[in-house]
């Protein structure tokens, strides 16, 4: 599982980083109000799981409008990216086959494993960058090619930034 959870969050930061240069190159997109909420929404839940896994207690939930811009928002997400690489890197075979409550589950509360919680993290953000590709697409731009397996073709490349 710990080779998968590498796998899953060096795609997830090189998939990130490869949309964000696609909207930035097609700027209308980010002043659109759906892919805006849900590039936040998408760090947001990153940042979410990351405490969750440190046990660091709730993370703090910043609105779109408390980011001064979406340079705010994108700077934040690499921070998020980089500590999570840091973390699954990290993480041994007992801390990952720990279970851990999510917290935003509670009636019933869910119970699962770190490693199936940082799983389940970045299946969603798969899920969303999926929408953002579509709405940029609609938007006139042109959505980049950001699937797991293109990442492994290409060498499982580094996240390269705008």
């Amino acid at each position: 599982m710990r080779e998968l959870l590498r796998d899953l969050y060096g795609h997830q930061e090189w998939a990130d980083a490869l949309h964000w240069t696609a909207f930035a190159a097609h700027p209308v997109a980010l002043q659109d109000p759906k892919l805006r909420e849900r590039l936040h929404h998408i760090h947001l839940v990153q940042r979410a799981f990351l405490a969750v896994a440190r046990r660091t207690g709730p993370p703090a939930k910043p609105r779109l409008e408390d980011f001064a811009s979406l340079d705010e928002l994108k700077a934040e997400a690499r921070r998020t990216h980089e500590d999570a690489r840091r973390f699954v890197e990290e993480a041994g075979d007992d801390a990952l086959a720990a279970r851990i409550s999510l917290p935003w589950f509670k009636d019933p509360p869910l119970d699962i494993s770190l490693a199936q919680a940082l799983h389940q993290c970045a299946m969603h953000s798969h899920y969303h960058r999926g929408q953002n590709a579509t709405r940029l697409k609609e938007l006139g731009g042109s959505p980049p090619l950001s699937d797991l397996i293109v990442w492994w073709w290409k060498g499982r490349p580094p996240a390269l930034w705008p």
